[in-house]
């Protein structure tokens, strides 16, 4: 038993540990060298330069945008001074407006009546004829006691090659009201503001007075001292014939 524990003592001496690199090469020694190669396959090489250049052709070039109708153009010097525009409308009893269609079938003014409309419109100073408006009145409540009726109103005003303005809100037959500008095309292309509709005789003489915000300044001949509303205004006769020189161009007729 003495001499195998002898034996053992012996064979179990310690090994002294060399050098951490010694023992790093003695591991790469003992194992097997590999075996394998890496091969380049020219076929892939060449697909790969094929898509690479294919990317190149179809990448999607890049591009920028600008929303106009939320932009004022870099050149519009006045987005935010009010500029007051004078427009008359007349009804000169030439167009069968307005049209009353009775759709409450009652014998008085009531709720859902329409008033559909058509007339001729000029500067504020009556010396130029710049179009029509162009809408219609909804009834929304009709005030004896007032001897007269609420509309809601919804209508254009065509200035010619200019453009148009659109309105909307409360038309009373009685007294003076504002209402919205909605937006226009042409040169109130993006105008904002509102328009006080003044009742001269109902429903033959209606002054309007524009305050309007967001466009260029307005053309010299849409621009006039405007003659004092009264009952008795009457357009220039040149401008009641159609003259050249009493229209704007392309006016709306």
């Amino acid at each position: 038993m003495a001499a195998s524990s002898s034996a053992l003592g012996t064979t179990i001496s310690p090994v002294k540990l060399g050098n951490p690199r010694s023992s790093s090469n003695l591991t790469k020694s003992l194992l097997p060298a590999p075996s394998f190669k890496l091969i380049k396959n020219p076929s892939l090489t060449q697909s790969h330069k094929l898509f690479a250049s294919n990317c190149s052709i179809f990448s999607v070039p890049k591009r920028s945008f600008t929303c106009k109708s939320q932009a004022i153009p870099s050149d519009n010097s006045t987005p935010n001074k009010v500029q007051e525009l004078y427009v008359y409308e007349i009804n000169e009893r030439d167009r069968g407006s307005p049209a009353y269609l009775r759709l409450s079938q009652k014998p008085v003014n009531s709720l859902g009546d329409l008033v559909p409309f058509s007339n001729k419109i000029y500067t504020g100073d009556l010396q130029k004829r710049i179009g029509i408006t162009s809408g219609i009145c909804i009834l929304i409540e009709h005030k004896p006691e007032k001897k007269g009726d609420r509309y809601e109103a919804i209508f254009s005003f065509y200035f010619g090659d200019y453009g148009h303005i659109a309105v909307q809100g409360p038309y009373l037959t009685y007294e003076d009201t504002y209402l919205a500008v909605t937006g226009g095309s042409g040169i109130f292309e993006g105008v904002t503001g509102q328009v006080k509709l003044q009742q001269i005789v109902f429903p033959f003489k209606i002054f309007y007075t524009f305050y309007l915000k967001g466009i260029g300044e307005l053309p010299e001949e849409l621009v006039c001292k405007p003659v004092e509303p009264n009952p008795g205004v009457e357009a220039a006769p040149a401008a009641k014939a159609c003259e050249p020189h009493a229209t704007v161009a392309n006016f709306t007729n």
